[in-house]
C-alpha cells in the first residue's frame, strides 16, 4: 500500500498534533453521506426555516456512505503510518455528526477541551476518563462531510497542546483522571485556552479528514456562513493501549508525541 503521508506530513503531525488527509474519501460518497442525514436530522439544507437550533448531533449511523468514508486506502496507510500496522481497529461506520447551522443563539458547546477515551467503574453510568497510554482512543477524526470554509464553523485547534497534556496524567496511572477534573487542571494551569499556542481551524473540502493526536485541545465555534456544515469526529480505536516503553525502540508516531510531552523523546 502506498504511503498516503510524507515524512514531513508524520513530523508535522508529532509535532502540531494534526495533519489533514486531503481527497480521503469521494466528493460521492460526502453527499451519499449528506443524503443519509438530512433526514435523521429533520431539516431540509435548503429551508432556513428548518433550521432549528445552532447544532443537532446524530449519534452515529453504520450505513454504507460511512462504512466505505471510513475504509478508504488512504486513510487504512494513514492509520497504519500514524498508529501502528496491526495497532488499530477497522470501523463500521462514523458518528458523532454535529451539524451546525447559521442561527442567533450561541452553539453552547464551544469550550475548549480534549476528548475522553473510555467509561470508568459503573460503566454507562460512570464518568468519561482519559489516561496516559489513552485507552480507547487511538485518534480523534475529523470527517468533512460538506465544504468547510473560515464562516462555516471549522473545529479550532490549538496547535501543539497534545504536548500540554502527558504531564497532567502521568501519575494519574491506568485508571487516568475523569474528563472533567482533567480540563479543570488544565485550565488552572493555563494550558486550556493556552494563549501561546496558536490556533489552526479545520477547514476543507468534502471528503477531506483531519487525523489528530487523540491529547489534542480543540473547540468548536459559532457558524457564521450561509449553508448548513456537517462533519462527523469518531474515535479510531487502538487495539491496545498505547506502549510508551518499548524495548525496540519502535514507537508510533502517537507514542513519540506522548514521550515528547513527558520530555522523554530523543
Amino acid at each position: 500500500m502506498e504511503p498516503t503521508l510524507t515524512s514531513q506530513g508524520v513530523r508535522e503531525f508529532v509535532e502540531r498534533g494534526f495533519v489533514r488527509v486531503d481527497g480521503a474519501f469521494s466528493c460521492e460518497v460526502a453527499e451519499a453521506g449528506q443524503a443519509e442525514l438530512w433526514p435523521l436530522a429533520g431539516v431540509d439544507p435548503a429551508d432556513p426555516s428548518t433550521w432549528a437550533g445552532p447544532v443537532v448531533r446524530i449519534e452515529g449511523s453504520a450505513a454504507e456512505p460511512f462504512r466505505q468514508a471510513a475504509n478508504t486506502e488512504r486513510l487504512r496507510s494513514a492509520f497504519d503510518q500514524l498508529v501502528g500496522a496491526g495497532r488499530w481497529l477497522p470501523r463500521l461506520g462514523l458518528g458523532t455528526f454535529p451539524i451546525r447551522f447559521p442561527h442567533p443563539e450561541e452553539p453552547g458547546d464551544d469550550g475548549w477541551h480534549l476528548d475522553a477515551g473510555f467509561l470508568g467503574e459503573g460503566g454507562e453510568g460512570g464518568a468519561y476518563r482519559v489516561n496516559l497510554r489513552s485507552r480507547g482512543r487511538a485518534l480523534l477524526m475529523l470527517f468533512l462531510f460538506t465544504d468547510v470554509g473560515e464562516d462555516d464553523a471549522p473545529t479550532r485547534i490549538k496547535v501543539g497542546s497534545h504536548l500540554d497534556v502527558p504531564p497532567f496524567l502521568r501519575d494519574a496511572g491506568e485508571e487516568g483522571r475523569g474528563f472533567f477534573e482533567l480540563c479543570e487542571a488544565l485550565d488552572a494551569a493555563g494550558r486550556l485556552d493556552a494563549p501561546d499556542r496558536p490556533v489552526a481551524s479545520a477547514t476543507g473540502r468534502a471528503g477531506d479528514v483531519y487525523l489528530c493526536h487523540p491529547f489534542l485541545i480543540h473547540g468548536a465555534q459559532p457558524h457564521r456562513g450561509v449553508r448548513p456544515r456537517i462533519i462527523a469526529q469518531p474515535p479510531l480505536e487502538p487495539v491496545a493501549p498505547l506502549q510508551l516503553a518499548r524495548a525496540d525502540g519502535a514507537y508510533s508516531p502517537v507514542e513519540e508525541a506522548v514521550r515528547r510531552g513527558l520530555g522523554q523523546a530523543g
